[in-house]
């Protein structure tokens, strides 16, 4: 056995945590950028409310609200821009996981020159400001990582930067806030937890803790996620899946995601579709192309959902877990394919070349390689 944990986050989580983003916030800064999303932070008063309480702590704050759902690498400039012009020494994410990715990555562009698209394809950076995020929806896991994902408009790459220095300072995580989104986003997020945790428990780079956290991480949305979906003002509920997604960015931080999103990132990315309904649309197809080359991470997969494994084989037992998910998926509304989102055959051929060109780690993260062919064949499966 060998392996590396690290996380130097610090986590604030519980109901009401939100009543001490002023005093985290002003432990490392004297002038903040706020950044957000367009609407949802302004509509549901949370946006105001925040400002309130960074006020109250004499920290100034500057607010950069042009988030889009699949944030864009030319955003980022336009923050890192406007936090040097106003001079911020601290960046605080309010929202879903664009948000707090886009506020990784004007943290980081604010101090690294140039292109922020070369560092994500592997340029070394040399720092970023400090980072406070506050997650609104339950998805990313972004407040638990140090993973930021962008696509660039003028090639509709979408690829992660990842560096040790966009890991949060501090991230609040308060179920209270994740209680007015609606049951669609609520369902889309709450499959990309699941399925951050299933890849990153699969996947290659897995290691005994990443493993203990996807368990659980597993568990808690399998018995939580429908309630929330169904009632999203079971704060008790929300807890649970808020739990599930900060574990769930622990896992991918060091385990990594796998095949489903090597190529998910591609149709995002070309089409700006929900990241949760192509994960959707992929993921059945995804699990039983991986299964027999894990058979026994699919077993504890199924019992985590609450399947009965006992007695049963490993191949059975592992099958169980494409059934539990399918059937989870079904309770969300969330079984769309890829034609339901705007993919065409057409467009194949250039999504497997994207993948390989772009998503080549996470490919070599699942347990069963594909090529060309294999990838060209999953995507047509899923039209």
């Amino acid at each position: 056995m060998d392996f590396e944990y690290h996380l130097p986050v610090r986590l604030i989580f519980g109901r009401a945590k939100l009543e001490r983003l002023g005093e985290i916030a002003a432990g490392y800064g004297r002038k903040a950028l706020l950044v957000t999303g367009k609407h949802s932070a302004r509509a549901t008063g949370l946006l105001d409310r925040s400002l309130a309480l960074l006020e109250g702590t004499g920290l100034a704050t500057v607010v950069f609200d042009r988030v889009e759902p699949n944030p864009l690498t030319t955003t980022v400039h336009a923050g890192a821009e406007l936090a040097r012009a106003e001079a911020c020494d601290v960046v605080i994410g309010l929202g879903g996981g664009s948000a707090l990715d886009t506020a990784k990555g004007i943290a980081f562009a604010a101090v690294n020159p140039g292109d922020i698209s070369e560092y994500i394809f592997g340029k070394p950076g040399a720092g970023a400001l400090p980072i406070v995020a506050v997650t609104t929806t339950a998805g990313t896991g972004s407040e638990g990582d140090s993973l930021a994902v962008f696509t660039n408009p003028a090639t509709k790459d979408k690829k992660s930067l990842k560096s040790p220095f966009i890991y949060p300072k501090a991230s609040i995580i308060d179920p209270e806030l994740l209680t007015t989104l609606s049951p669609a986003l609520i369902a889309a997020t709450g499959i990309d937890v699941l399925c951050h945790a299933m890849e990153g428990f699969i996947g290659r780079r897995s290691q005994p803790i990443s493993d203990a956290m996807a368990l659980q991480a597993i568990a808690l949305i399998g018995r939580n996620l429908p309630a929330v979906y169904e009632d999203p003002g079971d704060v008790a509920a929300w807890e649970k899946v808020a739990l599930a997604n900060t574990l769930g960015g622990m896992v991918i931080d060091c385990a990594g995601v796998a095949l489903l999103h090597g190529l998910e990132h591609p149709v995002s990315g070309l089409l700006d579709v929900t990241h949760g309904q192509g994960l959707a649309a992929m993921l059945i197809p995804f699990m039983e192309f991986s299964l027999e080359a894990a058979a026994g991470k699919f077993k504890a997969i199924a019992a985590a959902l609450g399947e009965d494994t006992a007695g049963r084989t490993d191949a059975a037992a592992a099958a169980l877990s494409v059934d539990a998910v399918r059937r989870l998926l079904e309770r969300l509304r969330l079984t769309p394919r890829l034609r339901d989102l705007g993919v065409t055959w057409e467009q194949v051929e250039w999504l497997s070349e994207n993948s390989l060109r772009t998503m080549a780690y996470a490919l070599g993260n699942n347990p069963r390689a594909a090529g060309r062919e294999e990838i060209k064949a999953l995507y047509l499966k899923c039209l």
